[in-house]
């Protein structure tokens, strides 16, 4: 498999939820069948709520929750593009486990928070993203056990949101991610 370079990461502030959330609208523009997403930060990071703005921006049907106790939900769309896949994979062990949900990654757009370090054998390129919260605010936040279900804990407080783009199918510049987010 040829070599790709990976190009420097994108990082800005996102002051808010709704910020997140209109970042995840602007982000299901660049996004096509084949995609893979891995979202990576503490409970409360904006995490599910950046994936609620990639739903509505795919215009996919239904309400786009945590997955945290099904581990997948997957969201048809409504304009007939592809269906968003939305995987909570904490609960994972590895890639094997991931695989065995038995995704469609080739024709979904698929989202999974505690993603990184599973996608051995998956896919060649994907987005990692990182979304930092406070230190304070992480320290407060119950583990992924213990939350509500469907608890983002979205405090209106900046985070700090990192894209590095990985493999082929974004070897070229995310300077289009730069643009996407807020300044920092």
């Amino acid at each position: 498999m040829p070599s790709h370079p990976t190009p420097a990461p994108a990082t800005w502030s996102i002051p808010d939820a709704e910020a997140m959330h209109e970042f995840g609208r602007a982000l299901a523009g660049r996004l096509r069948a084949g995609d893979l997403v891995v979202l990576t930060g503490p409970l409360g990071a904006g995490k599910t709520t950046l994936t609620r703005g990639l739903g509505e921006g795919l215009g996919v049907r239904g309400a786009v929750t945590s997955p945290t106790f099904v581990l997948a939900r997957t969201h048809p769309s409504t304009a007939w593009g592809p269906p968003l896949v939305h995987v909570d994979a904490y609960r994972l062990a590895s890639a094997v486990e991931l695989d065995d949900l038995d995704i469609d990654f080739a024709r979904s757009i698929v989202v999974v928070e505690w993603g990184r370090g599973m996608l051995d054998g998956i896919t060649d390129s994907w987005l990692d993203i990182e979304i930092e919260r406070p230190l304070g605010a992480s320290r407060a936040a119950p583990s992924p056990a213990e939350a509500p279900i469907d608890s983002d804990l979205d405090l209106d407080e900046p985070r700090t949101v990192t894209i590095t783009a990985v493999g082929p199918r974004w070897a070229g510049d995310v300077a289009w991610a730069r643009e996407a987010g807020p300044t920092a």
